[in-house]
């Protein structure tokens, strides 16, 4: 196994070093042309890939322009024009009810603050910080995906399981100029390497400093279970 260095801190620093190197060009991969578009596309991109998100958001945006286009159609026709997204029923729900209540409650503008991005329909912490950072230039928190959570306890950072918490403890060991990067940095690497079923230690640039990785560990942090 992998020795971490002698603090979360540098531990956490050594780790967005070295995944800047590996991905230079980290960013969120979801298409959108504004903050609307942004806010319905993380939304549809739970539980479902960003790749499948942007073929079905292609047509989407070009049908709903407005929170009003939203709010005006019925969630069957919205449920069948996301169709292939996972959990399209209720996602179709989610957009209706997030164009009514911009359209009621903030003058047709998408909120720009956690409290009023996490009152929509469909939206929590996680989607309104995407929201907050790529749509409003506010950094506030750490966005934990599932690849952040699961890197993030492979490489020792955290021992806490809920998004939330595993959030909290990052606050406090990421430099924050870097927090908004390095949940692209996780995804990146998550997606390229450190995979939830198939970890290739042997071609990752963090695996001397991975508590978990195979050479010796018999245990994968990210569940407690064994390799």
């Amino acid at each position: 196994m992998g020795t971490p260095l002698s603090s979360h801190e540098a531990q956490a620093e050594e780790v967005v070093d070295r995944l800047h190197e590996a991905y230079p060009d980290s960013t969120i991969s979801l298409n959108y042309a504004n903050r609307l578009e942004l806010l319905v596309a993380v939304v549809l991109s739970a539980q479902c890939t960003d790749e499948r998100v942007n073929e079905v958001t292609q047509e989407l945006f070009e049908k709903y322009e407005s929170p009003e286009d939203y709010a005006e159609a019925s969630e069957e026709q919205l449920a069948e024009d996301i169709y292939g997204i996972t959990f399209h029923n209720n996602k179709g729900g989610y957009l209706k009810g997030i164009g009514e209540k911009i359209v009621a409650e903030h003058d047709g503008e998408v909120p720009d603050t956690m409290t009023d991005l996490t009152d929509l329909p469909g939206v929590g912490r996680k989607t309104a910080n995407v929201v907050l950072q790529h749509g409003h230039d506010i950094v506030e928190g750490i966005v934990v995906d599932t690849h952040v959570q699961r890197i993030s306890r492979r490489l020792g950072l955290t021992e806490e399981e809920r998004p939330e918490a595993i959030e909290q403890d990052l606050l406090d060991i990421v430099p924050e100029s870097e927090w908004q990067q390095f949940t692209h940095l996780l995804i990146d690497h998550g997606r390229a390497v450190c995979g939830a079923r198939s970890a290739e230690c042997g071609e990752c640039v963090l695996a001397d400093i991975c508590p978990s990785e195979k050479g010796d560990s018999d245990i994968d942090l990210a569940s407690g279970e064994a390799w």
